[in-house]
Formats: C-alpha cells, sequence, structure tokens
C-alpha cells in the first residue's frame, strides 16, 4: 500500500510540475488555451495508456504512476471548470458554451485516437 500512493505520489509531482510548466509556456488571451492543451494530450495519452495495459499486460504499479499520478495531475479538470464559471460569471456565454463544447468532444476524441493507435502498434 505505501508503495502504491509513493508511485502515485511521484507520478502527480512530476504531472503537476508538466502542468505548471504548460501553463507558463502556452499563451492564454481570452480562451484557456493551456487548460484545453492539457486535457487534450492528456486524454490521449491516458487512452493509449489504457489500451496498451490491456494489450501489454502492464502492472498496477504501471497504471498508478501513470493513469493516477502523472496524467491525473498533468490534466485538469477543476482548472476547466472554473474557467467556464468565470466565463460565464463575465457574461461572455458565447466563449463559456464554446469552450466547454469543444473540450468535451475534443478531448473524447483524443482518448479515442490514443486507444486506438494503442490498438494498431504492434509490439511484442
Amino acid at each position: 500500500m505505501l508503495q502504491q500512493v509513493a508511485l502515485v505520489a511521484f507520478g502527480g509531482a512530476i504531472g503537476a510540475v508538466m502542468r505548471y510548466a504548460a501553463g507558463n509556456m502556452i499563451e492564454t488571451d481570452g480562451f484557456p488555451t493551456s487548460t484545453f492543451f492539457v486535457n487534450v494530450v492528456g486524454s490521449f495519452a491516458l487512452g493509449l495508456l489504457a489500451i496498451l495495459a490491456i494489450k501489454q499486460g502492464y502492472s498496477e504499479d504501471v497504471l498508478l504512476f501513470f493513469g493516477v499520478g502523472l496524467l491525473g495531475s498533468f490534466t485538469t479538470m477543476s482548472t476547466f471548470s472554473v474557467e467556464t464559471i468565470t466565463m460565464l460569471k463575465n457574461d461572455d456565454f458565447m466563449l463559456a458554451l464554446g469552450y466547454a463544447t469543444l473540450s468535451f468532444f475534443t478531448c473524447i476524441s483524443f482518448a479515442f485516437f490514443g486507444y486506438e493507435l494503442g490498438d494498431r502498434l504492434e509490439i511484442s
């Protein structure tokens, strides 16, 4: 149990630093580009990890480190939610609706693409 908690914590620390770096490197002007970017990339990576875990039989430790820890802290539903609420509070209804809709469909699509890529990879 302690080893599993340590794996999630270590992966989470790395993912959080990556999230912070992405937020500082990606310009955000009105539209929350950095949050959108990390959520799309994270969705793709988790979709890929999910199918590779099935195909390759990854250990629970790998899934805890990468899936729960790293990707869990890299992606950010809470920031997405607050940004959407802030847009609504600022009477930017169309921007909020566009951001929520684009995020929803793009993240699910990229998770699907990652899953399909992983499913098609011939790894021995």
